[in-house]
């Protein structure tokens, strides 16, 4: 039983040599020793503190004699409150023993046992010739306490005081010049080893070997490594951590399996950096075995396994598995948090990465970049504006307003949302704007069609001494490629070699679109045949989708076959040759596609489109007739049916071969999903209302001339994302041209 036990000491008479001048006449038992200690304690404390040797006086009586330093360690030893420390250290004063270096080194090491950094810097700074052991003690505690510049400042005081460092003082050095990191700093410490001689302890090595890595010097980390006599747990850890955290997963990898032949025996540390590993190269198969040894082990609940295998299972797309984890965590930490939001933004189920980005702000837990950017990321694929705006304006109240890679996120969430404008506007905000933030607003301009502002925009990079990198033509060539710039786009894409940048596949693809768009097929074909680079799949998906416009059907089905063989179970390839077959009314080689794809097991997406009303998104499909306002939606279609022909609307109707989906079974064209989408924003919104929608394949010729013309008869701007691009159709036109 625990009880504070605040008395005046009667137990044995102080001896002489430990009394105080003043009172001279002061015995051990008048001094008051405030304890708060079981009696368990009190009675092991006065064992070992008291140790019997019977002495004779003149008068014959038994005394014992008083060993202070053991008597006063076991009472710091038992302290569990900072007042337990100052009481202790009061009698140390008060008994004159304020100089014993080892009492104050056990006061220092009690002090940050028990988490009072402060407390422990102040009894240090009391003492007047601290030895190496006392040094020893508050550079571990800052180092323990991550206080990492203080400890460095200690670790300099040291030396500049003349006292050697020992194996003890290393350890704790270099792992503050680690955690800052501070790699000039520890190559100094690394000097200062080998001076004093220490470079076989197997403890200072560790600690290099843990500096280089987390410096980003892993060939040096390595050398240390390999010169190891004697390699334990803690090498093998920081050695595989090091490959793992710079990037270099197979190496941490095949050093774990050369320390598995030599059966060192594992533990969770090495086990998180091994399945960072398996996460990067994507190897979820061997991830799921050492899940298996943890399982076997006894460590799956341990929390940093537990962020490793949600960050794992997320990055896999086996986000359902990765929830199980998050949630077994009472209390998730950041890294936790951001595992699995990046996890649900990257894999498609961005509506669930908002709510969970939503849940934790809730929390009052506070986001860091990354968590910003997959937020920002998921908010993109959700395509809705108001949760783009909602989004910014919370930004907009964080330290990340001015954060340049988050700002450069903001500005392509605006554009795939559909609102260029407003990214414009966050990129106008942004201070000292680096290459990134100039390419991601001409990558928006020129996923929204307008060329002549990316090619502006671009003079304004130039004019502000900003060179272009590759990022910065893709979305140049995009932007001309979408507006028929065919001379702009073709000057542009032969300036890239004035800035030593290679074209890679993308950007010869765009070229090859921009041509064959034009009407240049064979320059375009020429061109594919020049290039210096093996073709790509989206090079020949470029030639072939060309094709489909000029009816070239020869050089289609070449096109073809090289995507055939490049790539042979992407059904959009069959879907595309079926198209140029279509267009050229080859009904009989439109069936041999349909059935190449049934043997192949090749089936179509649905197509879908997306709608936001009042911030929610409604989705719907070709037919669509499960909406509880069905009924409105077809008298509403029917109606807009009616005016389009009144207004001398005549429907394309090779566009209901455009897609070897549903969509194509259907008796008339009217009820394609965005016409359903069209015609519940109309009955849903008020008048003038911008209406946006999403679609997830391309839209079909028929359907973008109807929209068109609706968007005159009704007065309404609306702006439709297919699979390809924007269309801003507004007072009947688009902002496409009719060029897509």
């Amino acid at each position: 039983m625990a009880v504070t036990l605040v008395r005046r000491a009667s137990l044995l008479p102080l001896p002489a040599k430990f009394r105080t001048p003043a009172p001279k006449t002061a015995t051990f038992s008048e001094f008051e020793i405030p304890v708060s200690f079981s009696f368990t304690f009190l009675s092991h404390y006065c064992s070992s503190a008291l140790r019997l040797d019977p002495c004779y006086y003149g008068d014959q009586q038994l005394h014992y004699s008083y060993d202070s330093d053991s008597f006063f360690a076991s009472l710091i030893d038992g302290s569990t409150q900072k007042s337990h420390l100052g009481q202790i250290h009061a009698q140390l004063l008060v008994l004159g023993l304020q100089d014993s270096g080892f009492l104050i080194t056990k006061l220092v090491n009690a002090s940050s046992n028990l988490g009072y950094v402060t407390y422990a810097r102040r009894v240090f700074d009391e003492f007047t010739d601290p030895d190496v052991f006392l040094w020893n003690a508050i550079i571990r505690c800052y180092s323990r306490h991550i206080v990492f510049a203080d400890a460095l400042e200690m670790y300099s005081r040291m030396q500049a005081m003349g006292v050697s460092p020992d194996g003890f003082t290393f350890p704790h050095v270099l792992k503050a010049c680690s955690g800052l990191p501070d790699l000039e700093m520890g190559r100094r410490v690394h000097g200062q080893v080998l001076r004093h001689g220490f470079e076989s302890d197997a403890f200072v090595q560790n600690g290099l070997v843990a500096l280089y890595a987390k410096c980003g010097r892993i060939e040096r980390a390595r050398a240390v490594f390999d010169c190891l006599s004697e390699r334990t747990i803690v090498s093998w850890t920081s050695i595989i951590s090091g490959y793992a955290q710079n990037g270099q997963p197979l190496e941490a990898l095949r050093i774990f399996g050369l320390m598995r032949k030599l059966n060192v025996k594992l533990d969770w540390i090495v086990l998180v950096s091994v399945l960072k590993a398996y996460t990067d190269v994507e190897d979820l198969g061997q991830g799921t075995s050492v899940h298996g040894c943890l399982i076997k082990m006894g460590l799956e609940f341990e929390p940093d396994l537990l962020i490793a295998l949600t960050a794992m299972y997320a990055k896999s797309g086996q986000v359902m598995a990765a929830r199980s984890f998050f949630d077994q965590m009472e209390t998730p930490n950041l890294i936790l948090w951001n595992a699995m939001i990046s996890g649900y933004a990257k894999n498609g189920y961005a509506e669930e990465a908002v709510e969970l980005f939503r849940e934790m702000i809730s929390k009052s837990i506070r986001p860091d970049s990354i968590t910003m950017r997959s937020a920002i990321l998921a908010c993109a694929q959700v395509g809705s504006v108001g949760l783009a705006r909602w989004m910014d304006d919370y930004i907009s109240k964080t330290e990340y307003i001015n954060h340049v890679f988050v700002n450069t996120a903001l500005i392509g969430m605006y554009a795939k949302c559909g609102s260029v404008d407003y990214a414009r506007i966050v990129f106008d905000r942004t201070p000292n704007k680096d290459v990134v933030v100039w390419s991601a607003m001409i990558v928006g301009y020129g996923l929204h069609g307008r060329g002549r502002e990316a090619i502006d925009l671009y003079h304004s990079m130039q004019q502000a001494g900003v060179p272009p990198n590759d990022v910065t033509f893709l979305g140049l060539l995009t932007a001309c490629n979408h507006s028929g710039l065919v001379e702009e786009g073709w000057d542009l894409f032969h300036s890239m070699k004035h800035y030593r940048i290679e074209p890679g596949n993308q950007h010869y693809s765009c070229v090859v679109d921009l041509l064959g768009r034009a009407g240049h097929l064979d320059q375009a074909y020429d061109f594919i045949m020049k290039m210096p680079i093996e073709p790509g799949i989206s090079v020949w998906g470029a030639l072939l989708s060309s094709c489909k416009i000029y009816r070239r059907v020869t050089l289609g089905e070449y096109a073809a076959e090289q995507l055939f063989s490049l790539d042979p179970y992407n059904t959009g390839h069959y879907v595309q040759l079926s198209n140029l077959y279509a267009s050229a009314c080859l009904w009989d080689r439109v069936a041999k596609v349909r059935v190449l794809m049934r043997e192949k097991g090749l089936t179509k997406d649905l197509g879908h489109s997306l709608i936001e009303i009042n911030g929610k998104l409604q989705a719907f499909h070709v037919g669509d007739k499960s909406h509880p306002r069905s009924k409105e939606i077809y008298e509403e279609l029917e109606s807009l049916e009616r005016r389009l022909k009144e207004a001398g609307f005549i429907p394309h109707t090779e566009s209901v071969l455009h897609d070897l989906n549903q969509e194509e079974t259907e008796e008339t064209l009217c009820n394609h999903s965005e016409r359903l989408a069209i015609a519940y924003g109309l009955i849903s919104s008020a008048p003038g209302t911008t209406l946006r929608i999403t679609k997830n394949l391309r839209a079909c010729v028929n359907c973008h001339s109807a929209t068109k013309l609706i968007s005159k008869l009704v007065n309404r701007e609306i702006v439709v994302r297919d699979a390809k691009r924007f269309h801003h159709f507004k007072d009947g036109s688009c902002s496409c041209g009719d060029y897509w």
